[in-house]
């Protein structure tokens, strides 16, 4: 286990900017998990695990702590019945990799997921998903390191309170656990419509009636393509912006001003509405503001142009929110994860 000294931390992020961390560490197994803790607990230092640092922010004064680069591999087939075959996978495997496998392997659950960047450990932090499919669909269990009691534990679907982008990972528990495997069931069926909208238009259009997971895949690599900029090309994180919640109540009202907006069900009193409508409908689709720029084809993401600091990045997200909320009287929230 080798611990780096005075690292750029923009390299590890796919939007590219933010200071340096006083020390980082790729671990690839259990026992680097322990050695890094001890370390960690000897020199009373803060530490952020790190996945693949395309949902993570870095402000410009960086990290005075130690990142722990999770880059723990594997996949293992735990479980197989008649309808379904359940995989232990590795915390650093990269989310898309391990899709593409399991659609190799004719099994669907996941395949609406293709494309999302990162690794598969980060997925139950925020119940990452896209297309209709969230990982608390599939989510069995997650093995991880407990910094508060020194041992490894096992939490299941239940530990966790999934909803929407949301579990007590990202808020009671947050920096508590350090993930080290994720456990998920897939299905042998194949997957059942309606799918969600763009994907069963698409699917219509070109006359699809065969819904395998494979077809259900190519669909969503079609769309993100065209939707999402590649950040190998273009520095960004993604969805910028979470979809936004209100009440039914807020929808109704909103409709009489905005017939438009559409509201997806998430329990009896709350809707999901497009918060990339709502930056559309606010003026800013495709607009530069400062240094960072609104994407044309998804107004969620937000690109960098040529910041070259947290500084600019942060004055373009205030400027959004304060238009989004000036038109709707909505607070829109970040999606992407800060390193602090």
């Amino acid at each position: 286990m080798e611990i780096k000294k005075n690292i750029d931390l923009k390299d590890y992020l796919t939007m590219k900017i933010g200071g340096k961390a006083a020390y980082l560490v790729d671990i690839t197994n259990k026992n680097d998990v322990v050695d890094v803790m001890n370390w960690v607990e000897e020199h009373q230092m803060k530490f952020f695990v790190l996945g693949g640092g395309s949902n993570t922010l870095a402000k410009d004064e960086g990290f005075d702590g130690i990142i722990i680069h999770n880059m723990i591999k594997g996949i293992e087939k735990t479980d197989e019945d008649s309808i379904s075959a359940t995989y232990r996978v590795g915390a650093g495997e990269v989310l898309d990799h391990f899709i593409h496998f399991t659609i190799q392997h004719d099994l669907s659950g996941m395949e609406a997921m293709s494309m999302i960047p990162g690794t598969i450990g980060a997925t139950p932090v925020q119940n990452v998903g896209a297309y209709g499919q969230e990982i608390a669909d599939t989510f069995v269990e997650l093995t991880a390191y407990d910094t508060l009691t020194k041992a490894f534990v096992t939490l299941s679907k239940k530990d966790l309170h999934f909803s929407y982008r949301n579990s007590v990972l990202k808020h009671e528990a947050w920096g508590r656990y350090i993930i080290c495997d994720v456990t998920v069931r897939l299905h042998k069926s194949s997957p059942k419509p309606p799918f969600y909208a763009q994907v069963q238009q698409l699917l219509d259009k070109q006359h699809v009636r065969d819904y395998t997971p494979q077809v259900i895949r190519e669909a969503v690599i079609q769309i993100r393509t065209n939707k999402l900029p590649d950040p190998h090309l273009i520095p960004n994180s993604g969805s910028f912006f979470k979809n936004s919640v209100i009440t039914t109540d807020q929808l109704n009202e909103l409709n009489k001003e905005f017939p438009d907006l559409k509201g997806f069900v998430v329990d009896e009193k709350h809707v999901k509405i497009s918060t990339g409508w709502l930056i559309d409908q606010s003026g800013l689709k495709g607009q530069k503001i400062g240094h960072m720029r609104v994407h044309d084809k998804n107004a969620l993401v937000l690109t960098n142009v040529d910041a070259q600091s947290y500084h600019d990045l942060a004055s373009a997200r205030e400027i959004i929110k304060a238009k989004v909320f000036e038109r709707f009287g909505i607070t829109i929230e970040q999606e992407v994860l800060e390193i602090a």
